[in-house]
């Protein structure tokens, strides 16, 4: 087995509102220390819709320079202006990243027709680039389904993976088995922390979870639990992600409950998101504390 943990990094800001490109470098670092395989900024945990269009290209030209190969940058280039996708798309390139992650556009739903012609087109105005579809029906409002994603695969090599953000593994079963079967080469990745198993169990590539910023040293674990074939370890690590699912609980939406609970273990980000999102109070804190301590992320 070769599953893959990735980290959608959370972006950290300023009091102002400004992108701390200091302190997410930072956050690269203890990502890329604790094992992770790949990093994904700018994506939904990344608050990709609060920054601004130059601050998003300083981000992605530091993370750029910080990672350095070390480990797989992918850049979340979601836009509901199309050119803004192609534009932000080709920066991330030329910077050097190796891929770019995109959302089909979101407020008004497309139908099957409308969204293989929407990624038919960024495939098509990306040729040397690597696209990974992003299906998050919660925010969308609808589905990326299996029988377009084929399409979409057979049509265009460039178009590599996929992010399936789906509380279940029904979906993401359904695209392991229509779309791996055409093209094997094609990653499938679940977008929730606690399927990365049953995701590589079942075919598939593992996890882009936001838990991972918060432990990536477990994540790292588990997948060398899962793809060394330690049964064992695998059910240990399977039950502790279980359990710290209860951070995403503790407030909505979960962006600022998973920096305050990185900020509990020293990792730098103030705590802080972006506008409307809600402040954490104390005791807030103190229910994220309770959690990182029974399960020994903190001491």
């Amino acid at each position: 087995m070769n599953g893959k943990y990735i980290t959608p990094a959370v972006t950290v800001f300023h009091e102002n509102g400004a992108v701390d490109y200091e302190a997410c470098a930072e956050v690269y670092e203890h990502l890329i220390g604790g094992g992770v395989d790949g990093i994904l900024i700018l994506g939904s945990i990344g608050e990709f819709f609060a920054v601004k269009m130059d601050q998003k290209k300083e981000l992605i030209r530091r993370a750029a320079e910080t990672i350095g190969k070390r480990v797989k940058l992918i850049v979340g280039t979601t836009s509901m202006i199309f050119d803004e996708i192609i534009e932000l798309s080709r920066f991330a390139g030329e910077a050097g990243a190796d891929a770019v992650m995109v959302l089909p556009p979101f407020y008004f739903p497309l139908d099957e027709e409308g969204i293989f012609r929407y990624f038919g087109k960024i495939a098509e105005s990306l040729p040397d680039q690597q696209i990974y579809l992003y299906n998050f029906p919660d925010r969308t409002g609808y589905d990326v389904t299996p029988g377009v994603t084929l399409r979409l695969a057979e049509r265009y090599q460039n178009i590599v993976g996929y992010k399936d953000t789906q509380a279940g593994m029904d979906h993401t079963r359904e695209l392991i088995k229509l779309v791996k079967g055409a093209r094997p080469d094609f990653e499938i990745y679940s977008g929730f922390d606690d399927n990365f198993a049953h995701n590589v169990l079942t075919g598939g590539n593992g996890c882009i979870g936001g838990l991972s910023n918060l432990v990536p040293e477990l994540c790292h674990s588990w997948v060398e639990a899962v793809n060394g074939g330690d049964l064992e370890k695998t059910a240990e690590c399977q039950r502790t992600i279980d359990r710290l699912m209860s951070v995403y609980q503790v407030g909505t939406p979960f962006v600022p409950f998973i920096k305050a609970a990185m900020e509990l273990r020293g990792i730098p980000t103030r705590g802080l998101a972006s506008f409307p999102f809600p402040e954490v109070s104390e005791e807030e804190k103190d229910r994220i504390r309770r959690i990182l301590l029974e399960n020994g992320i903190l001491s």
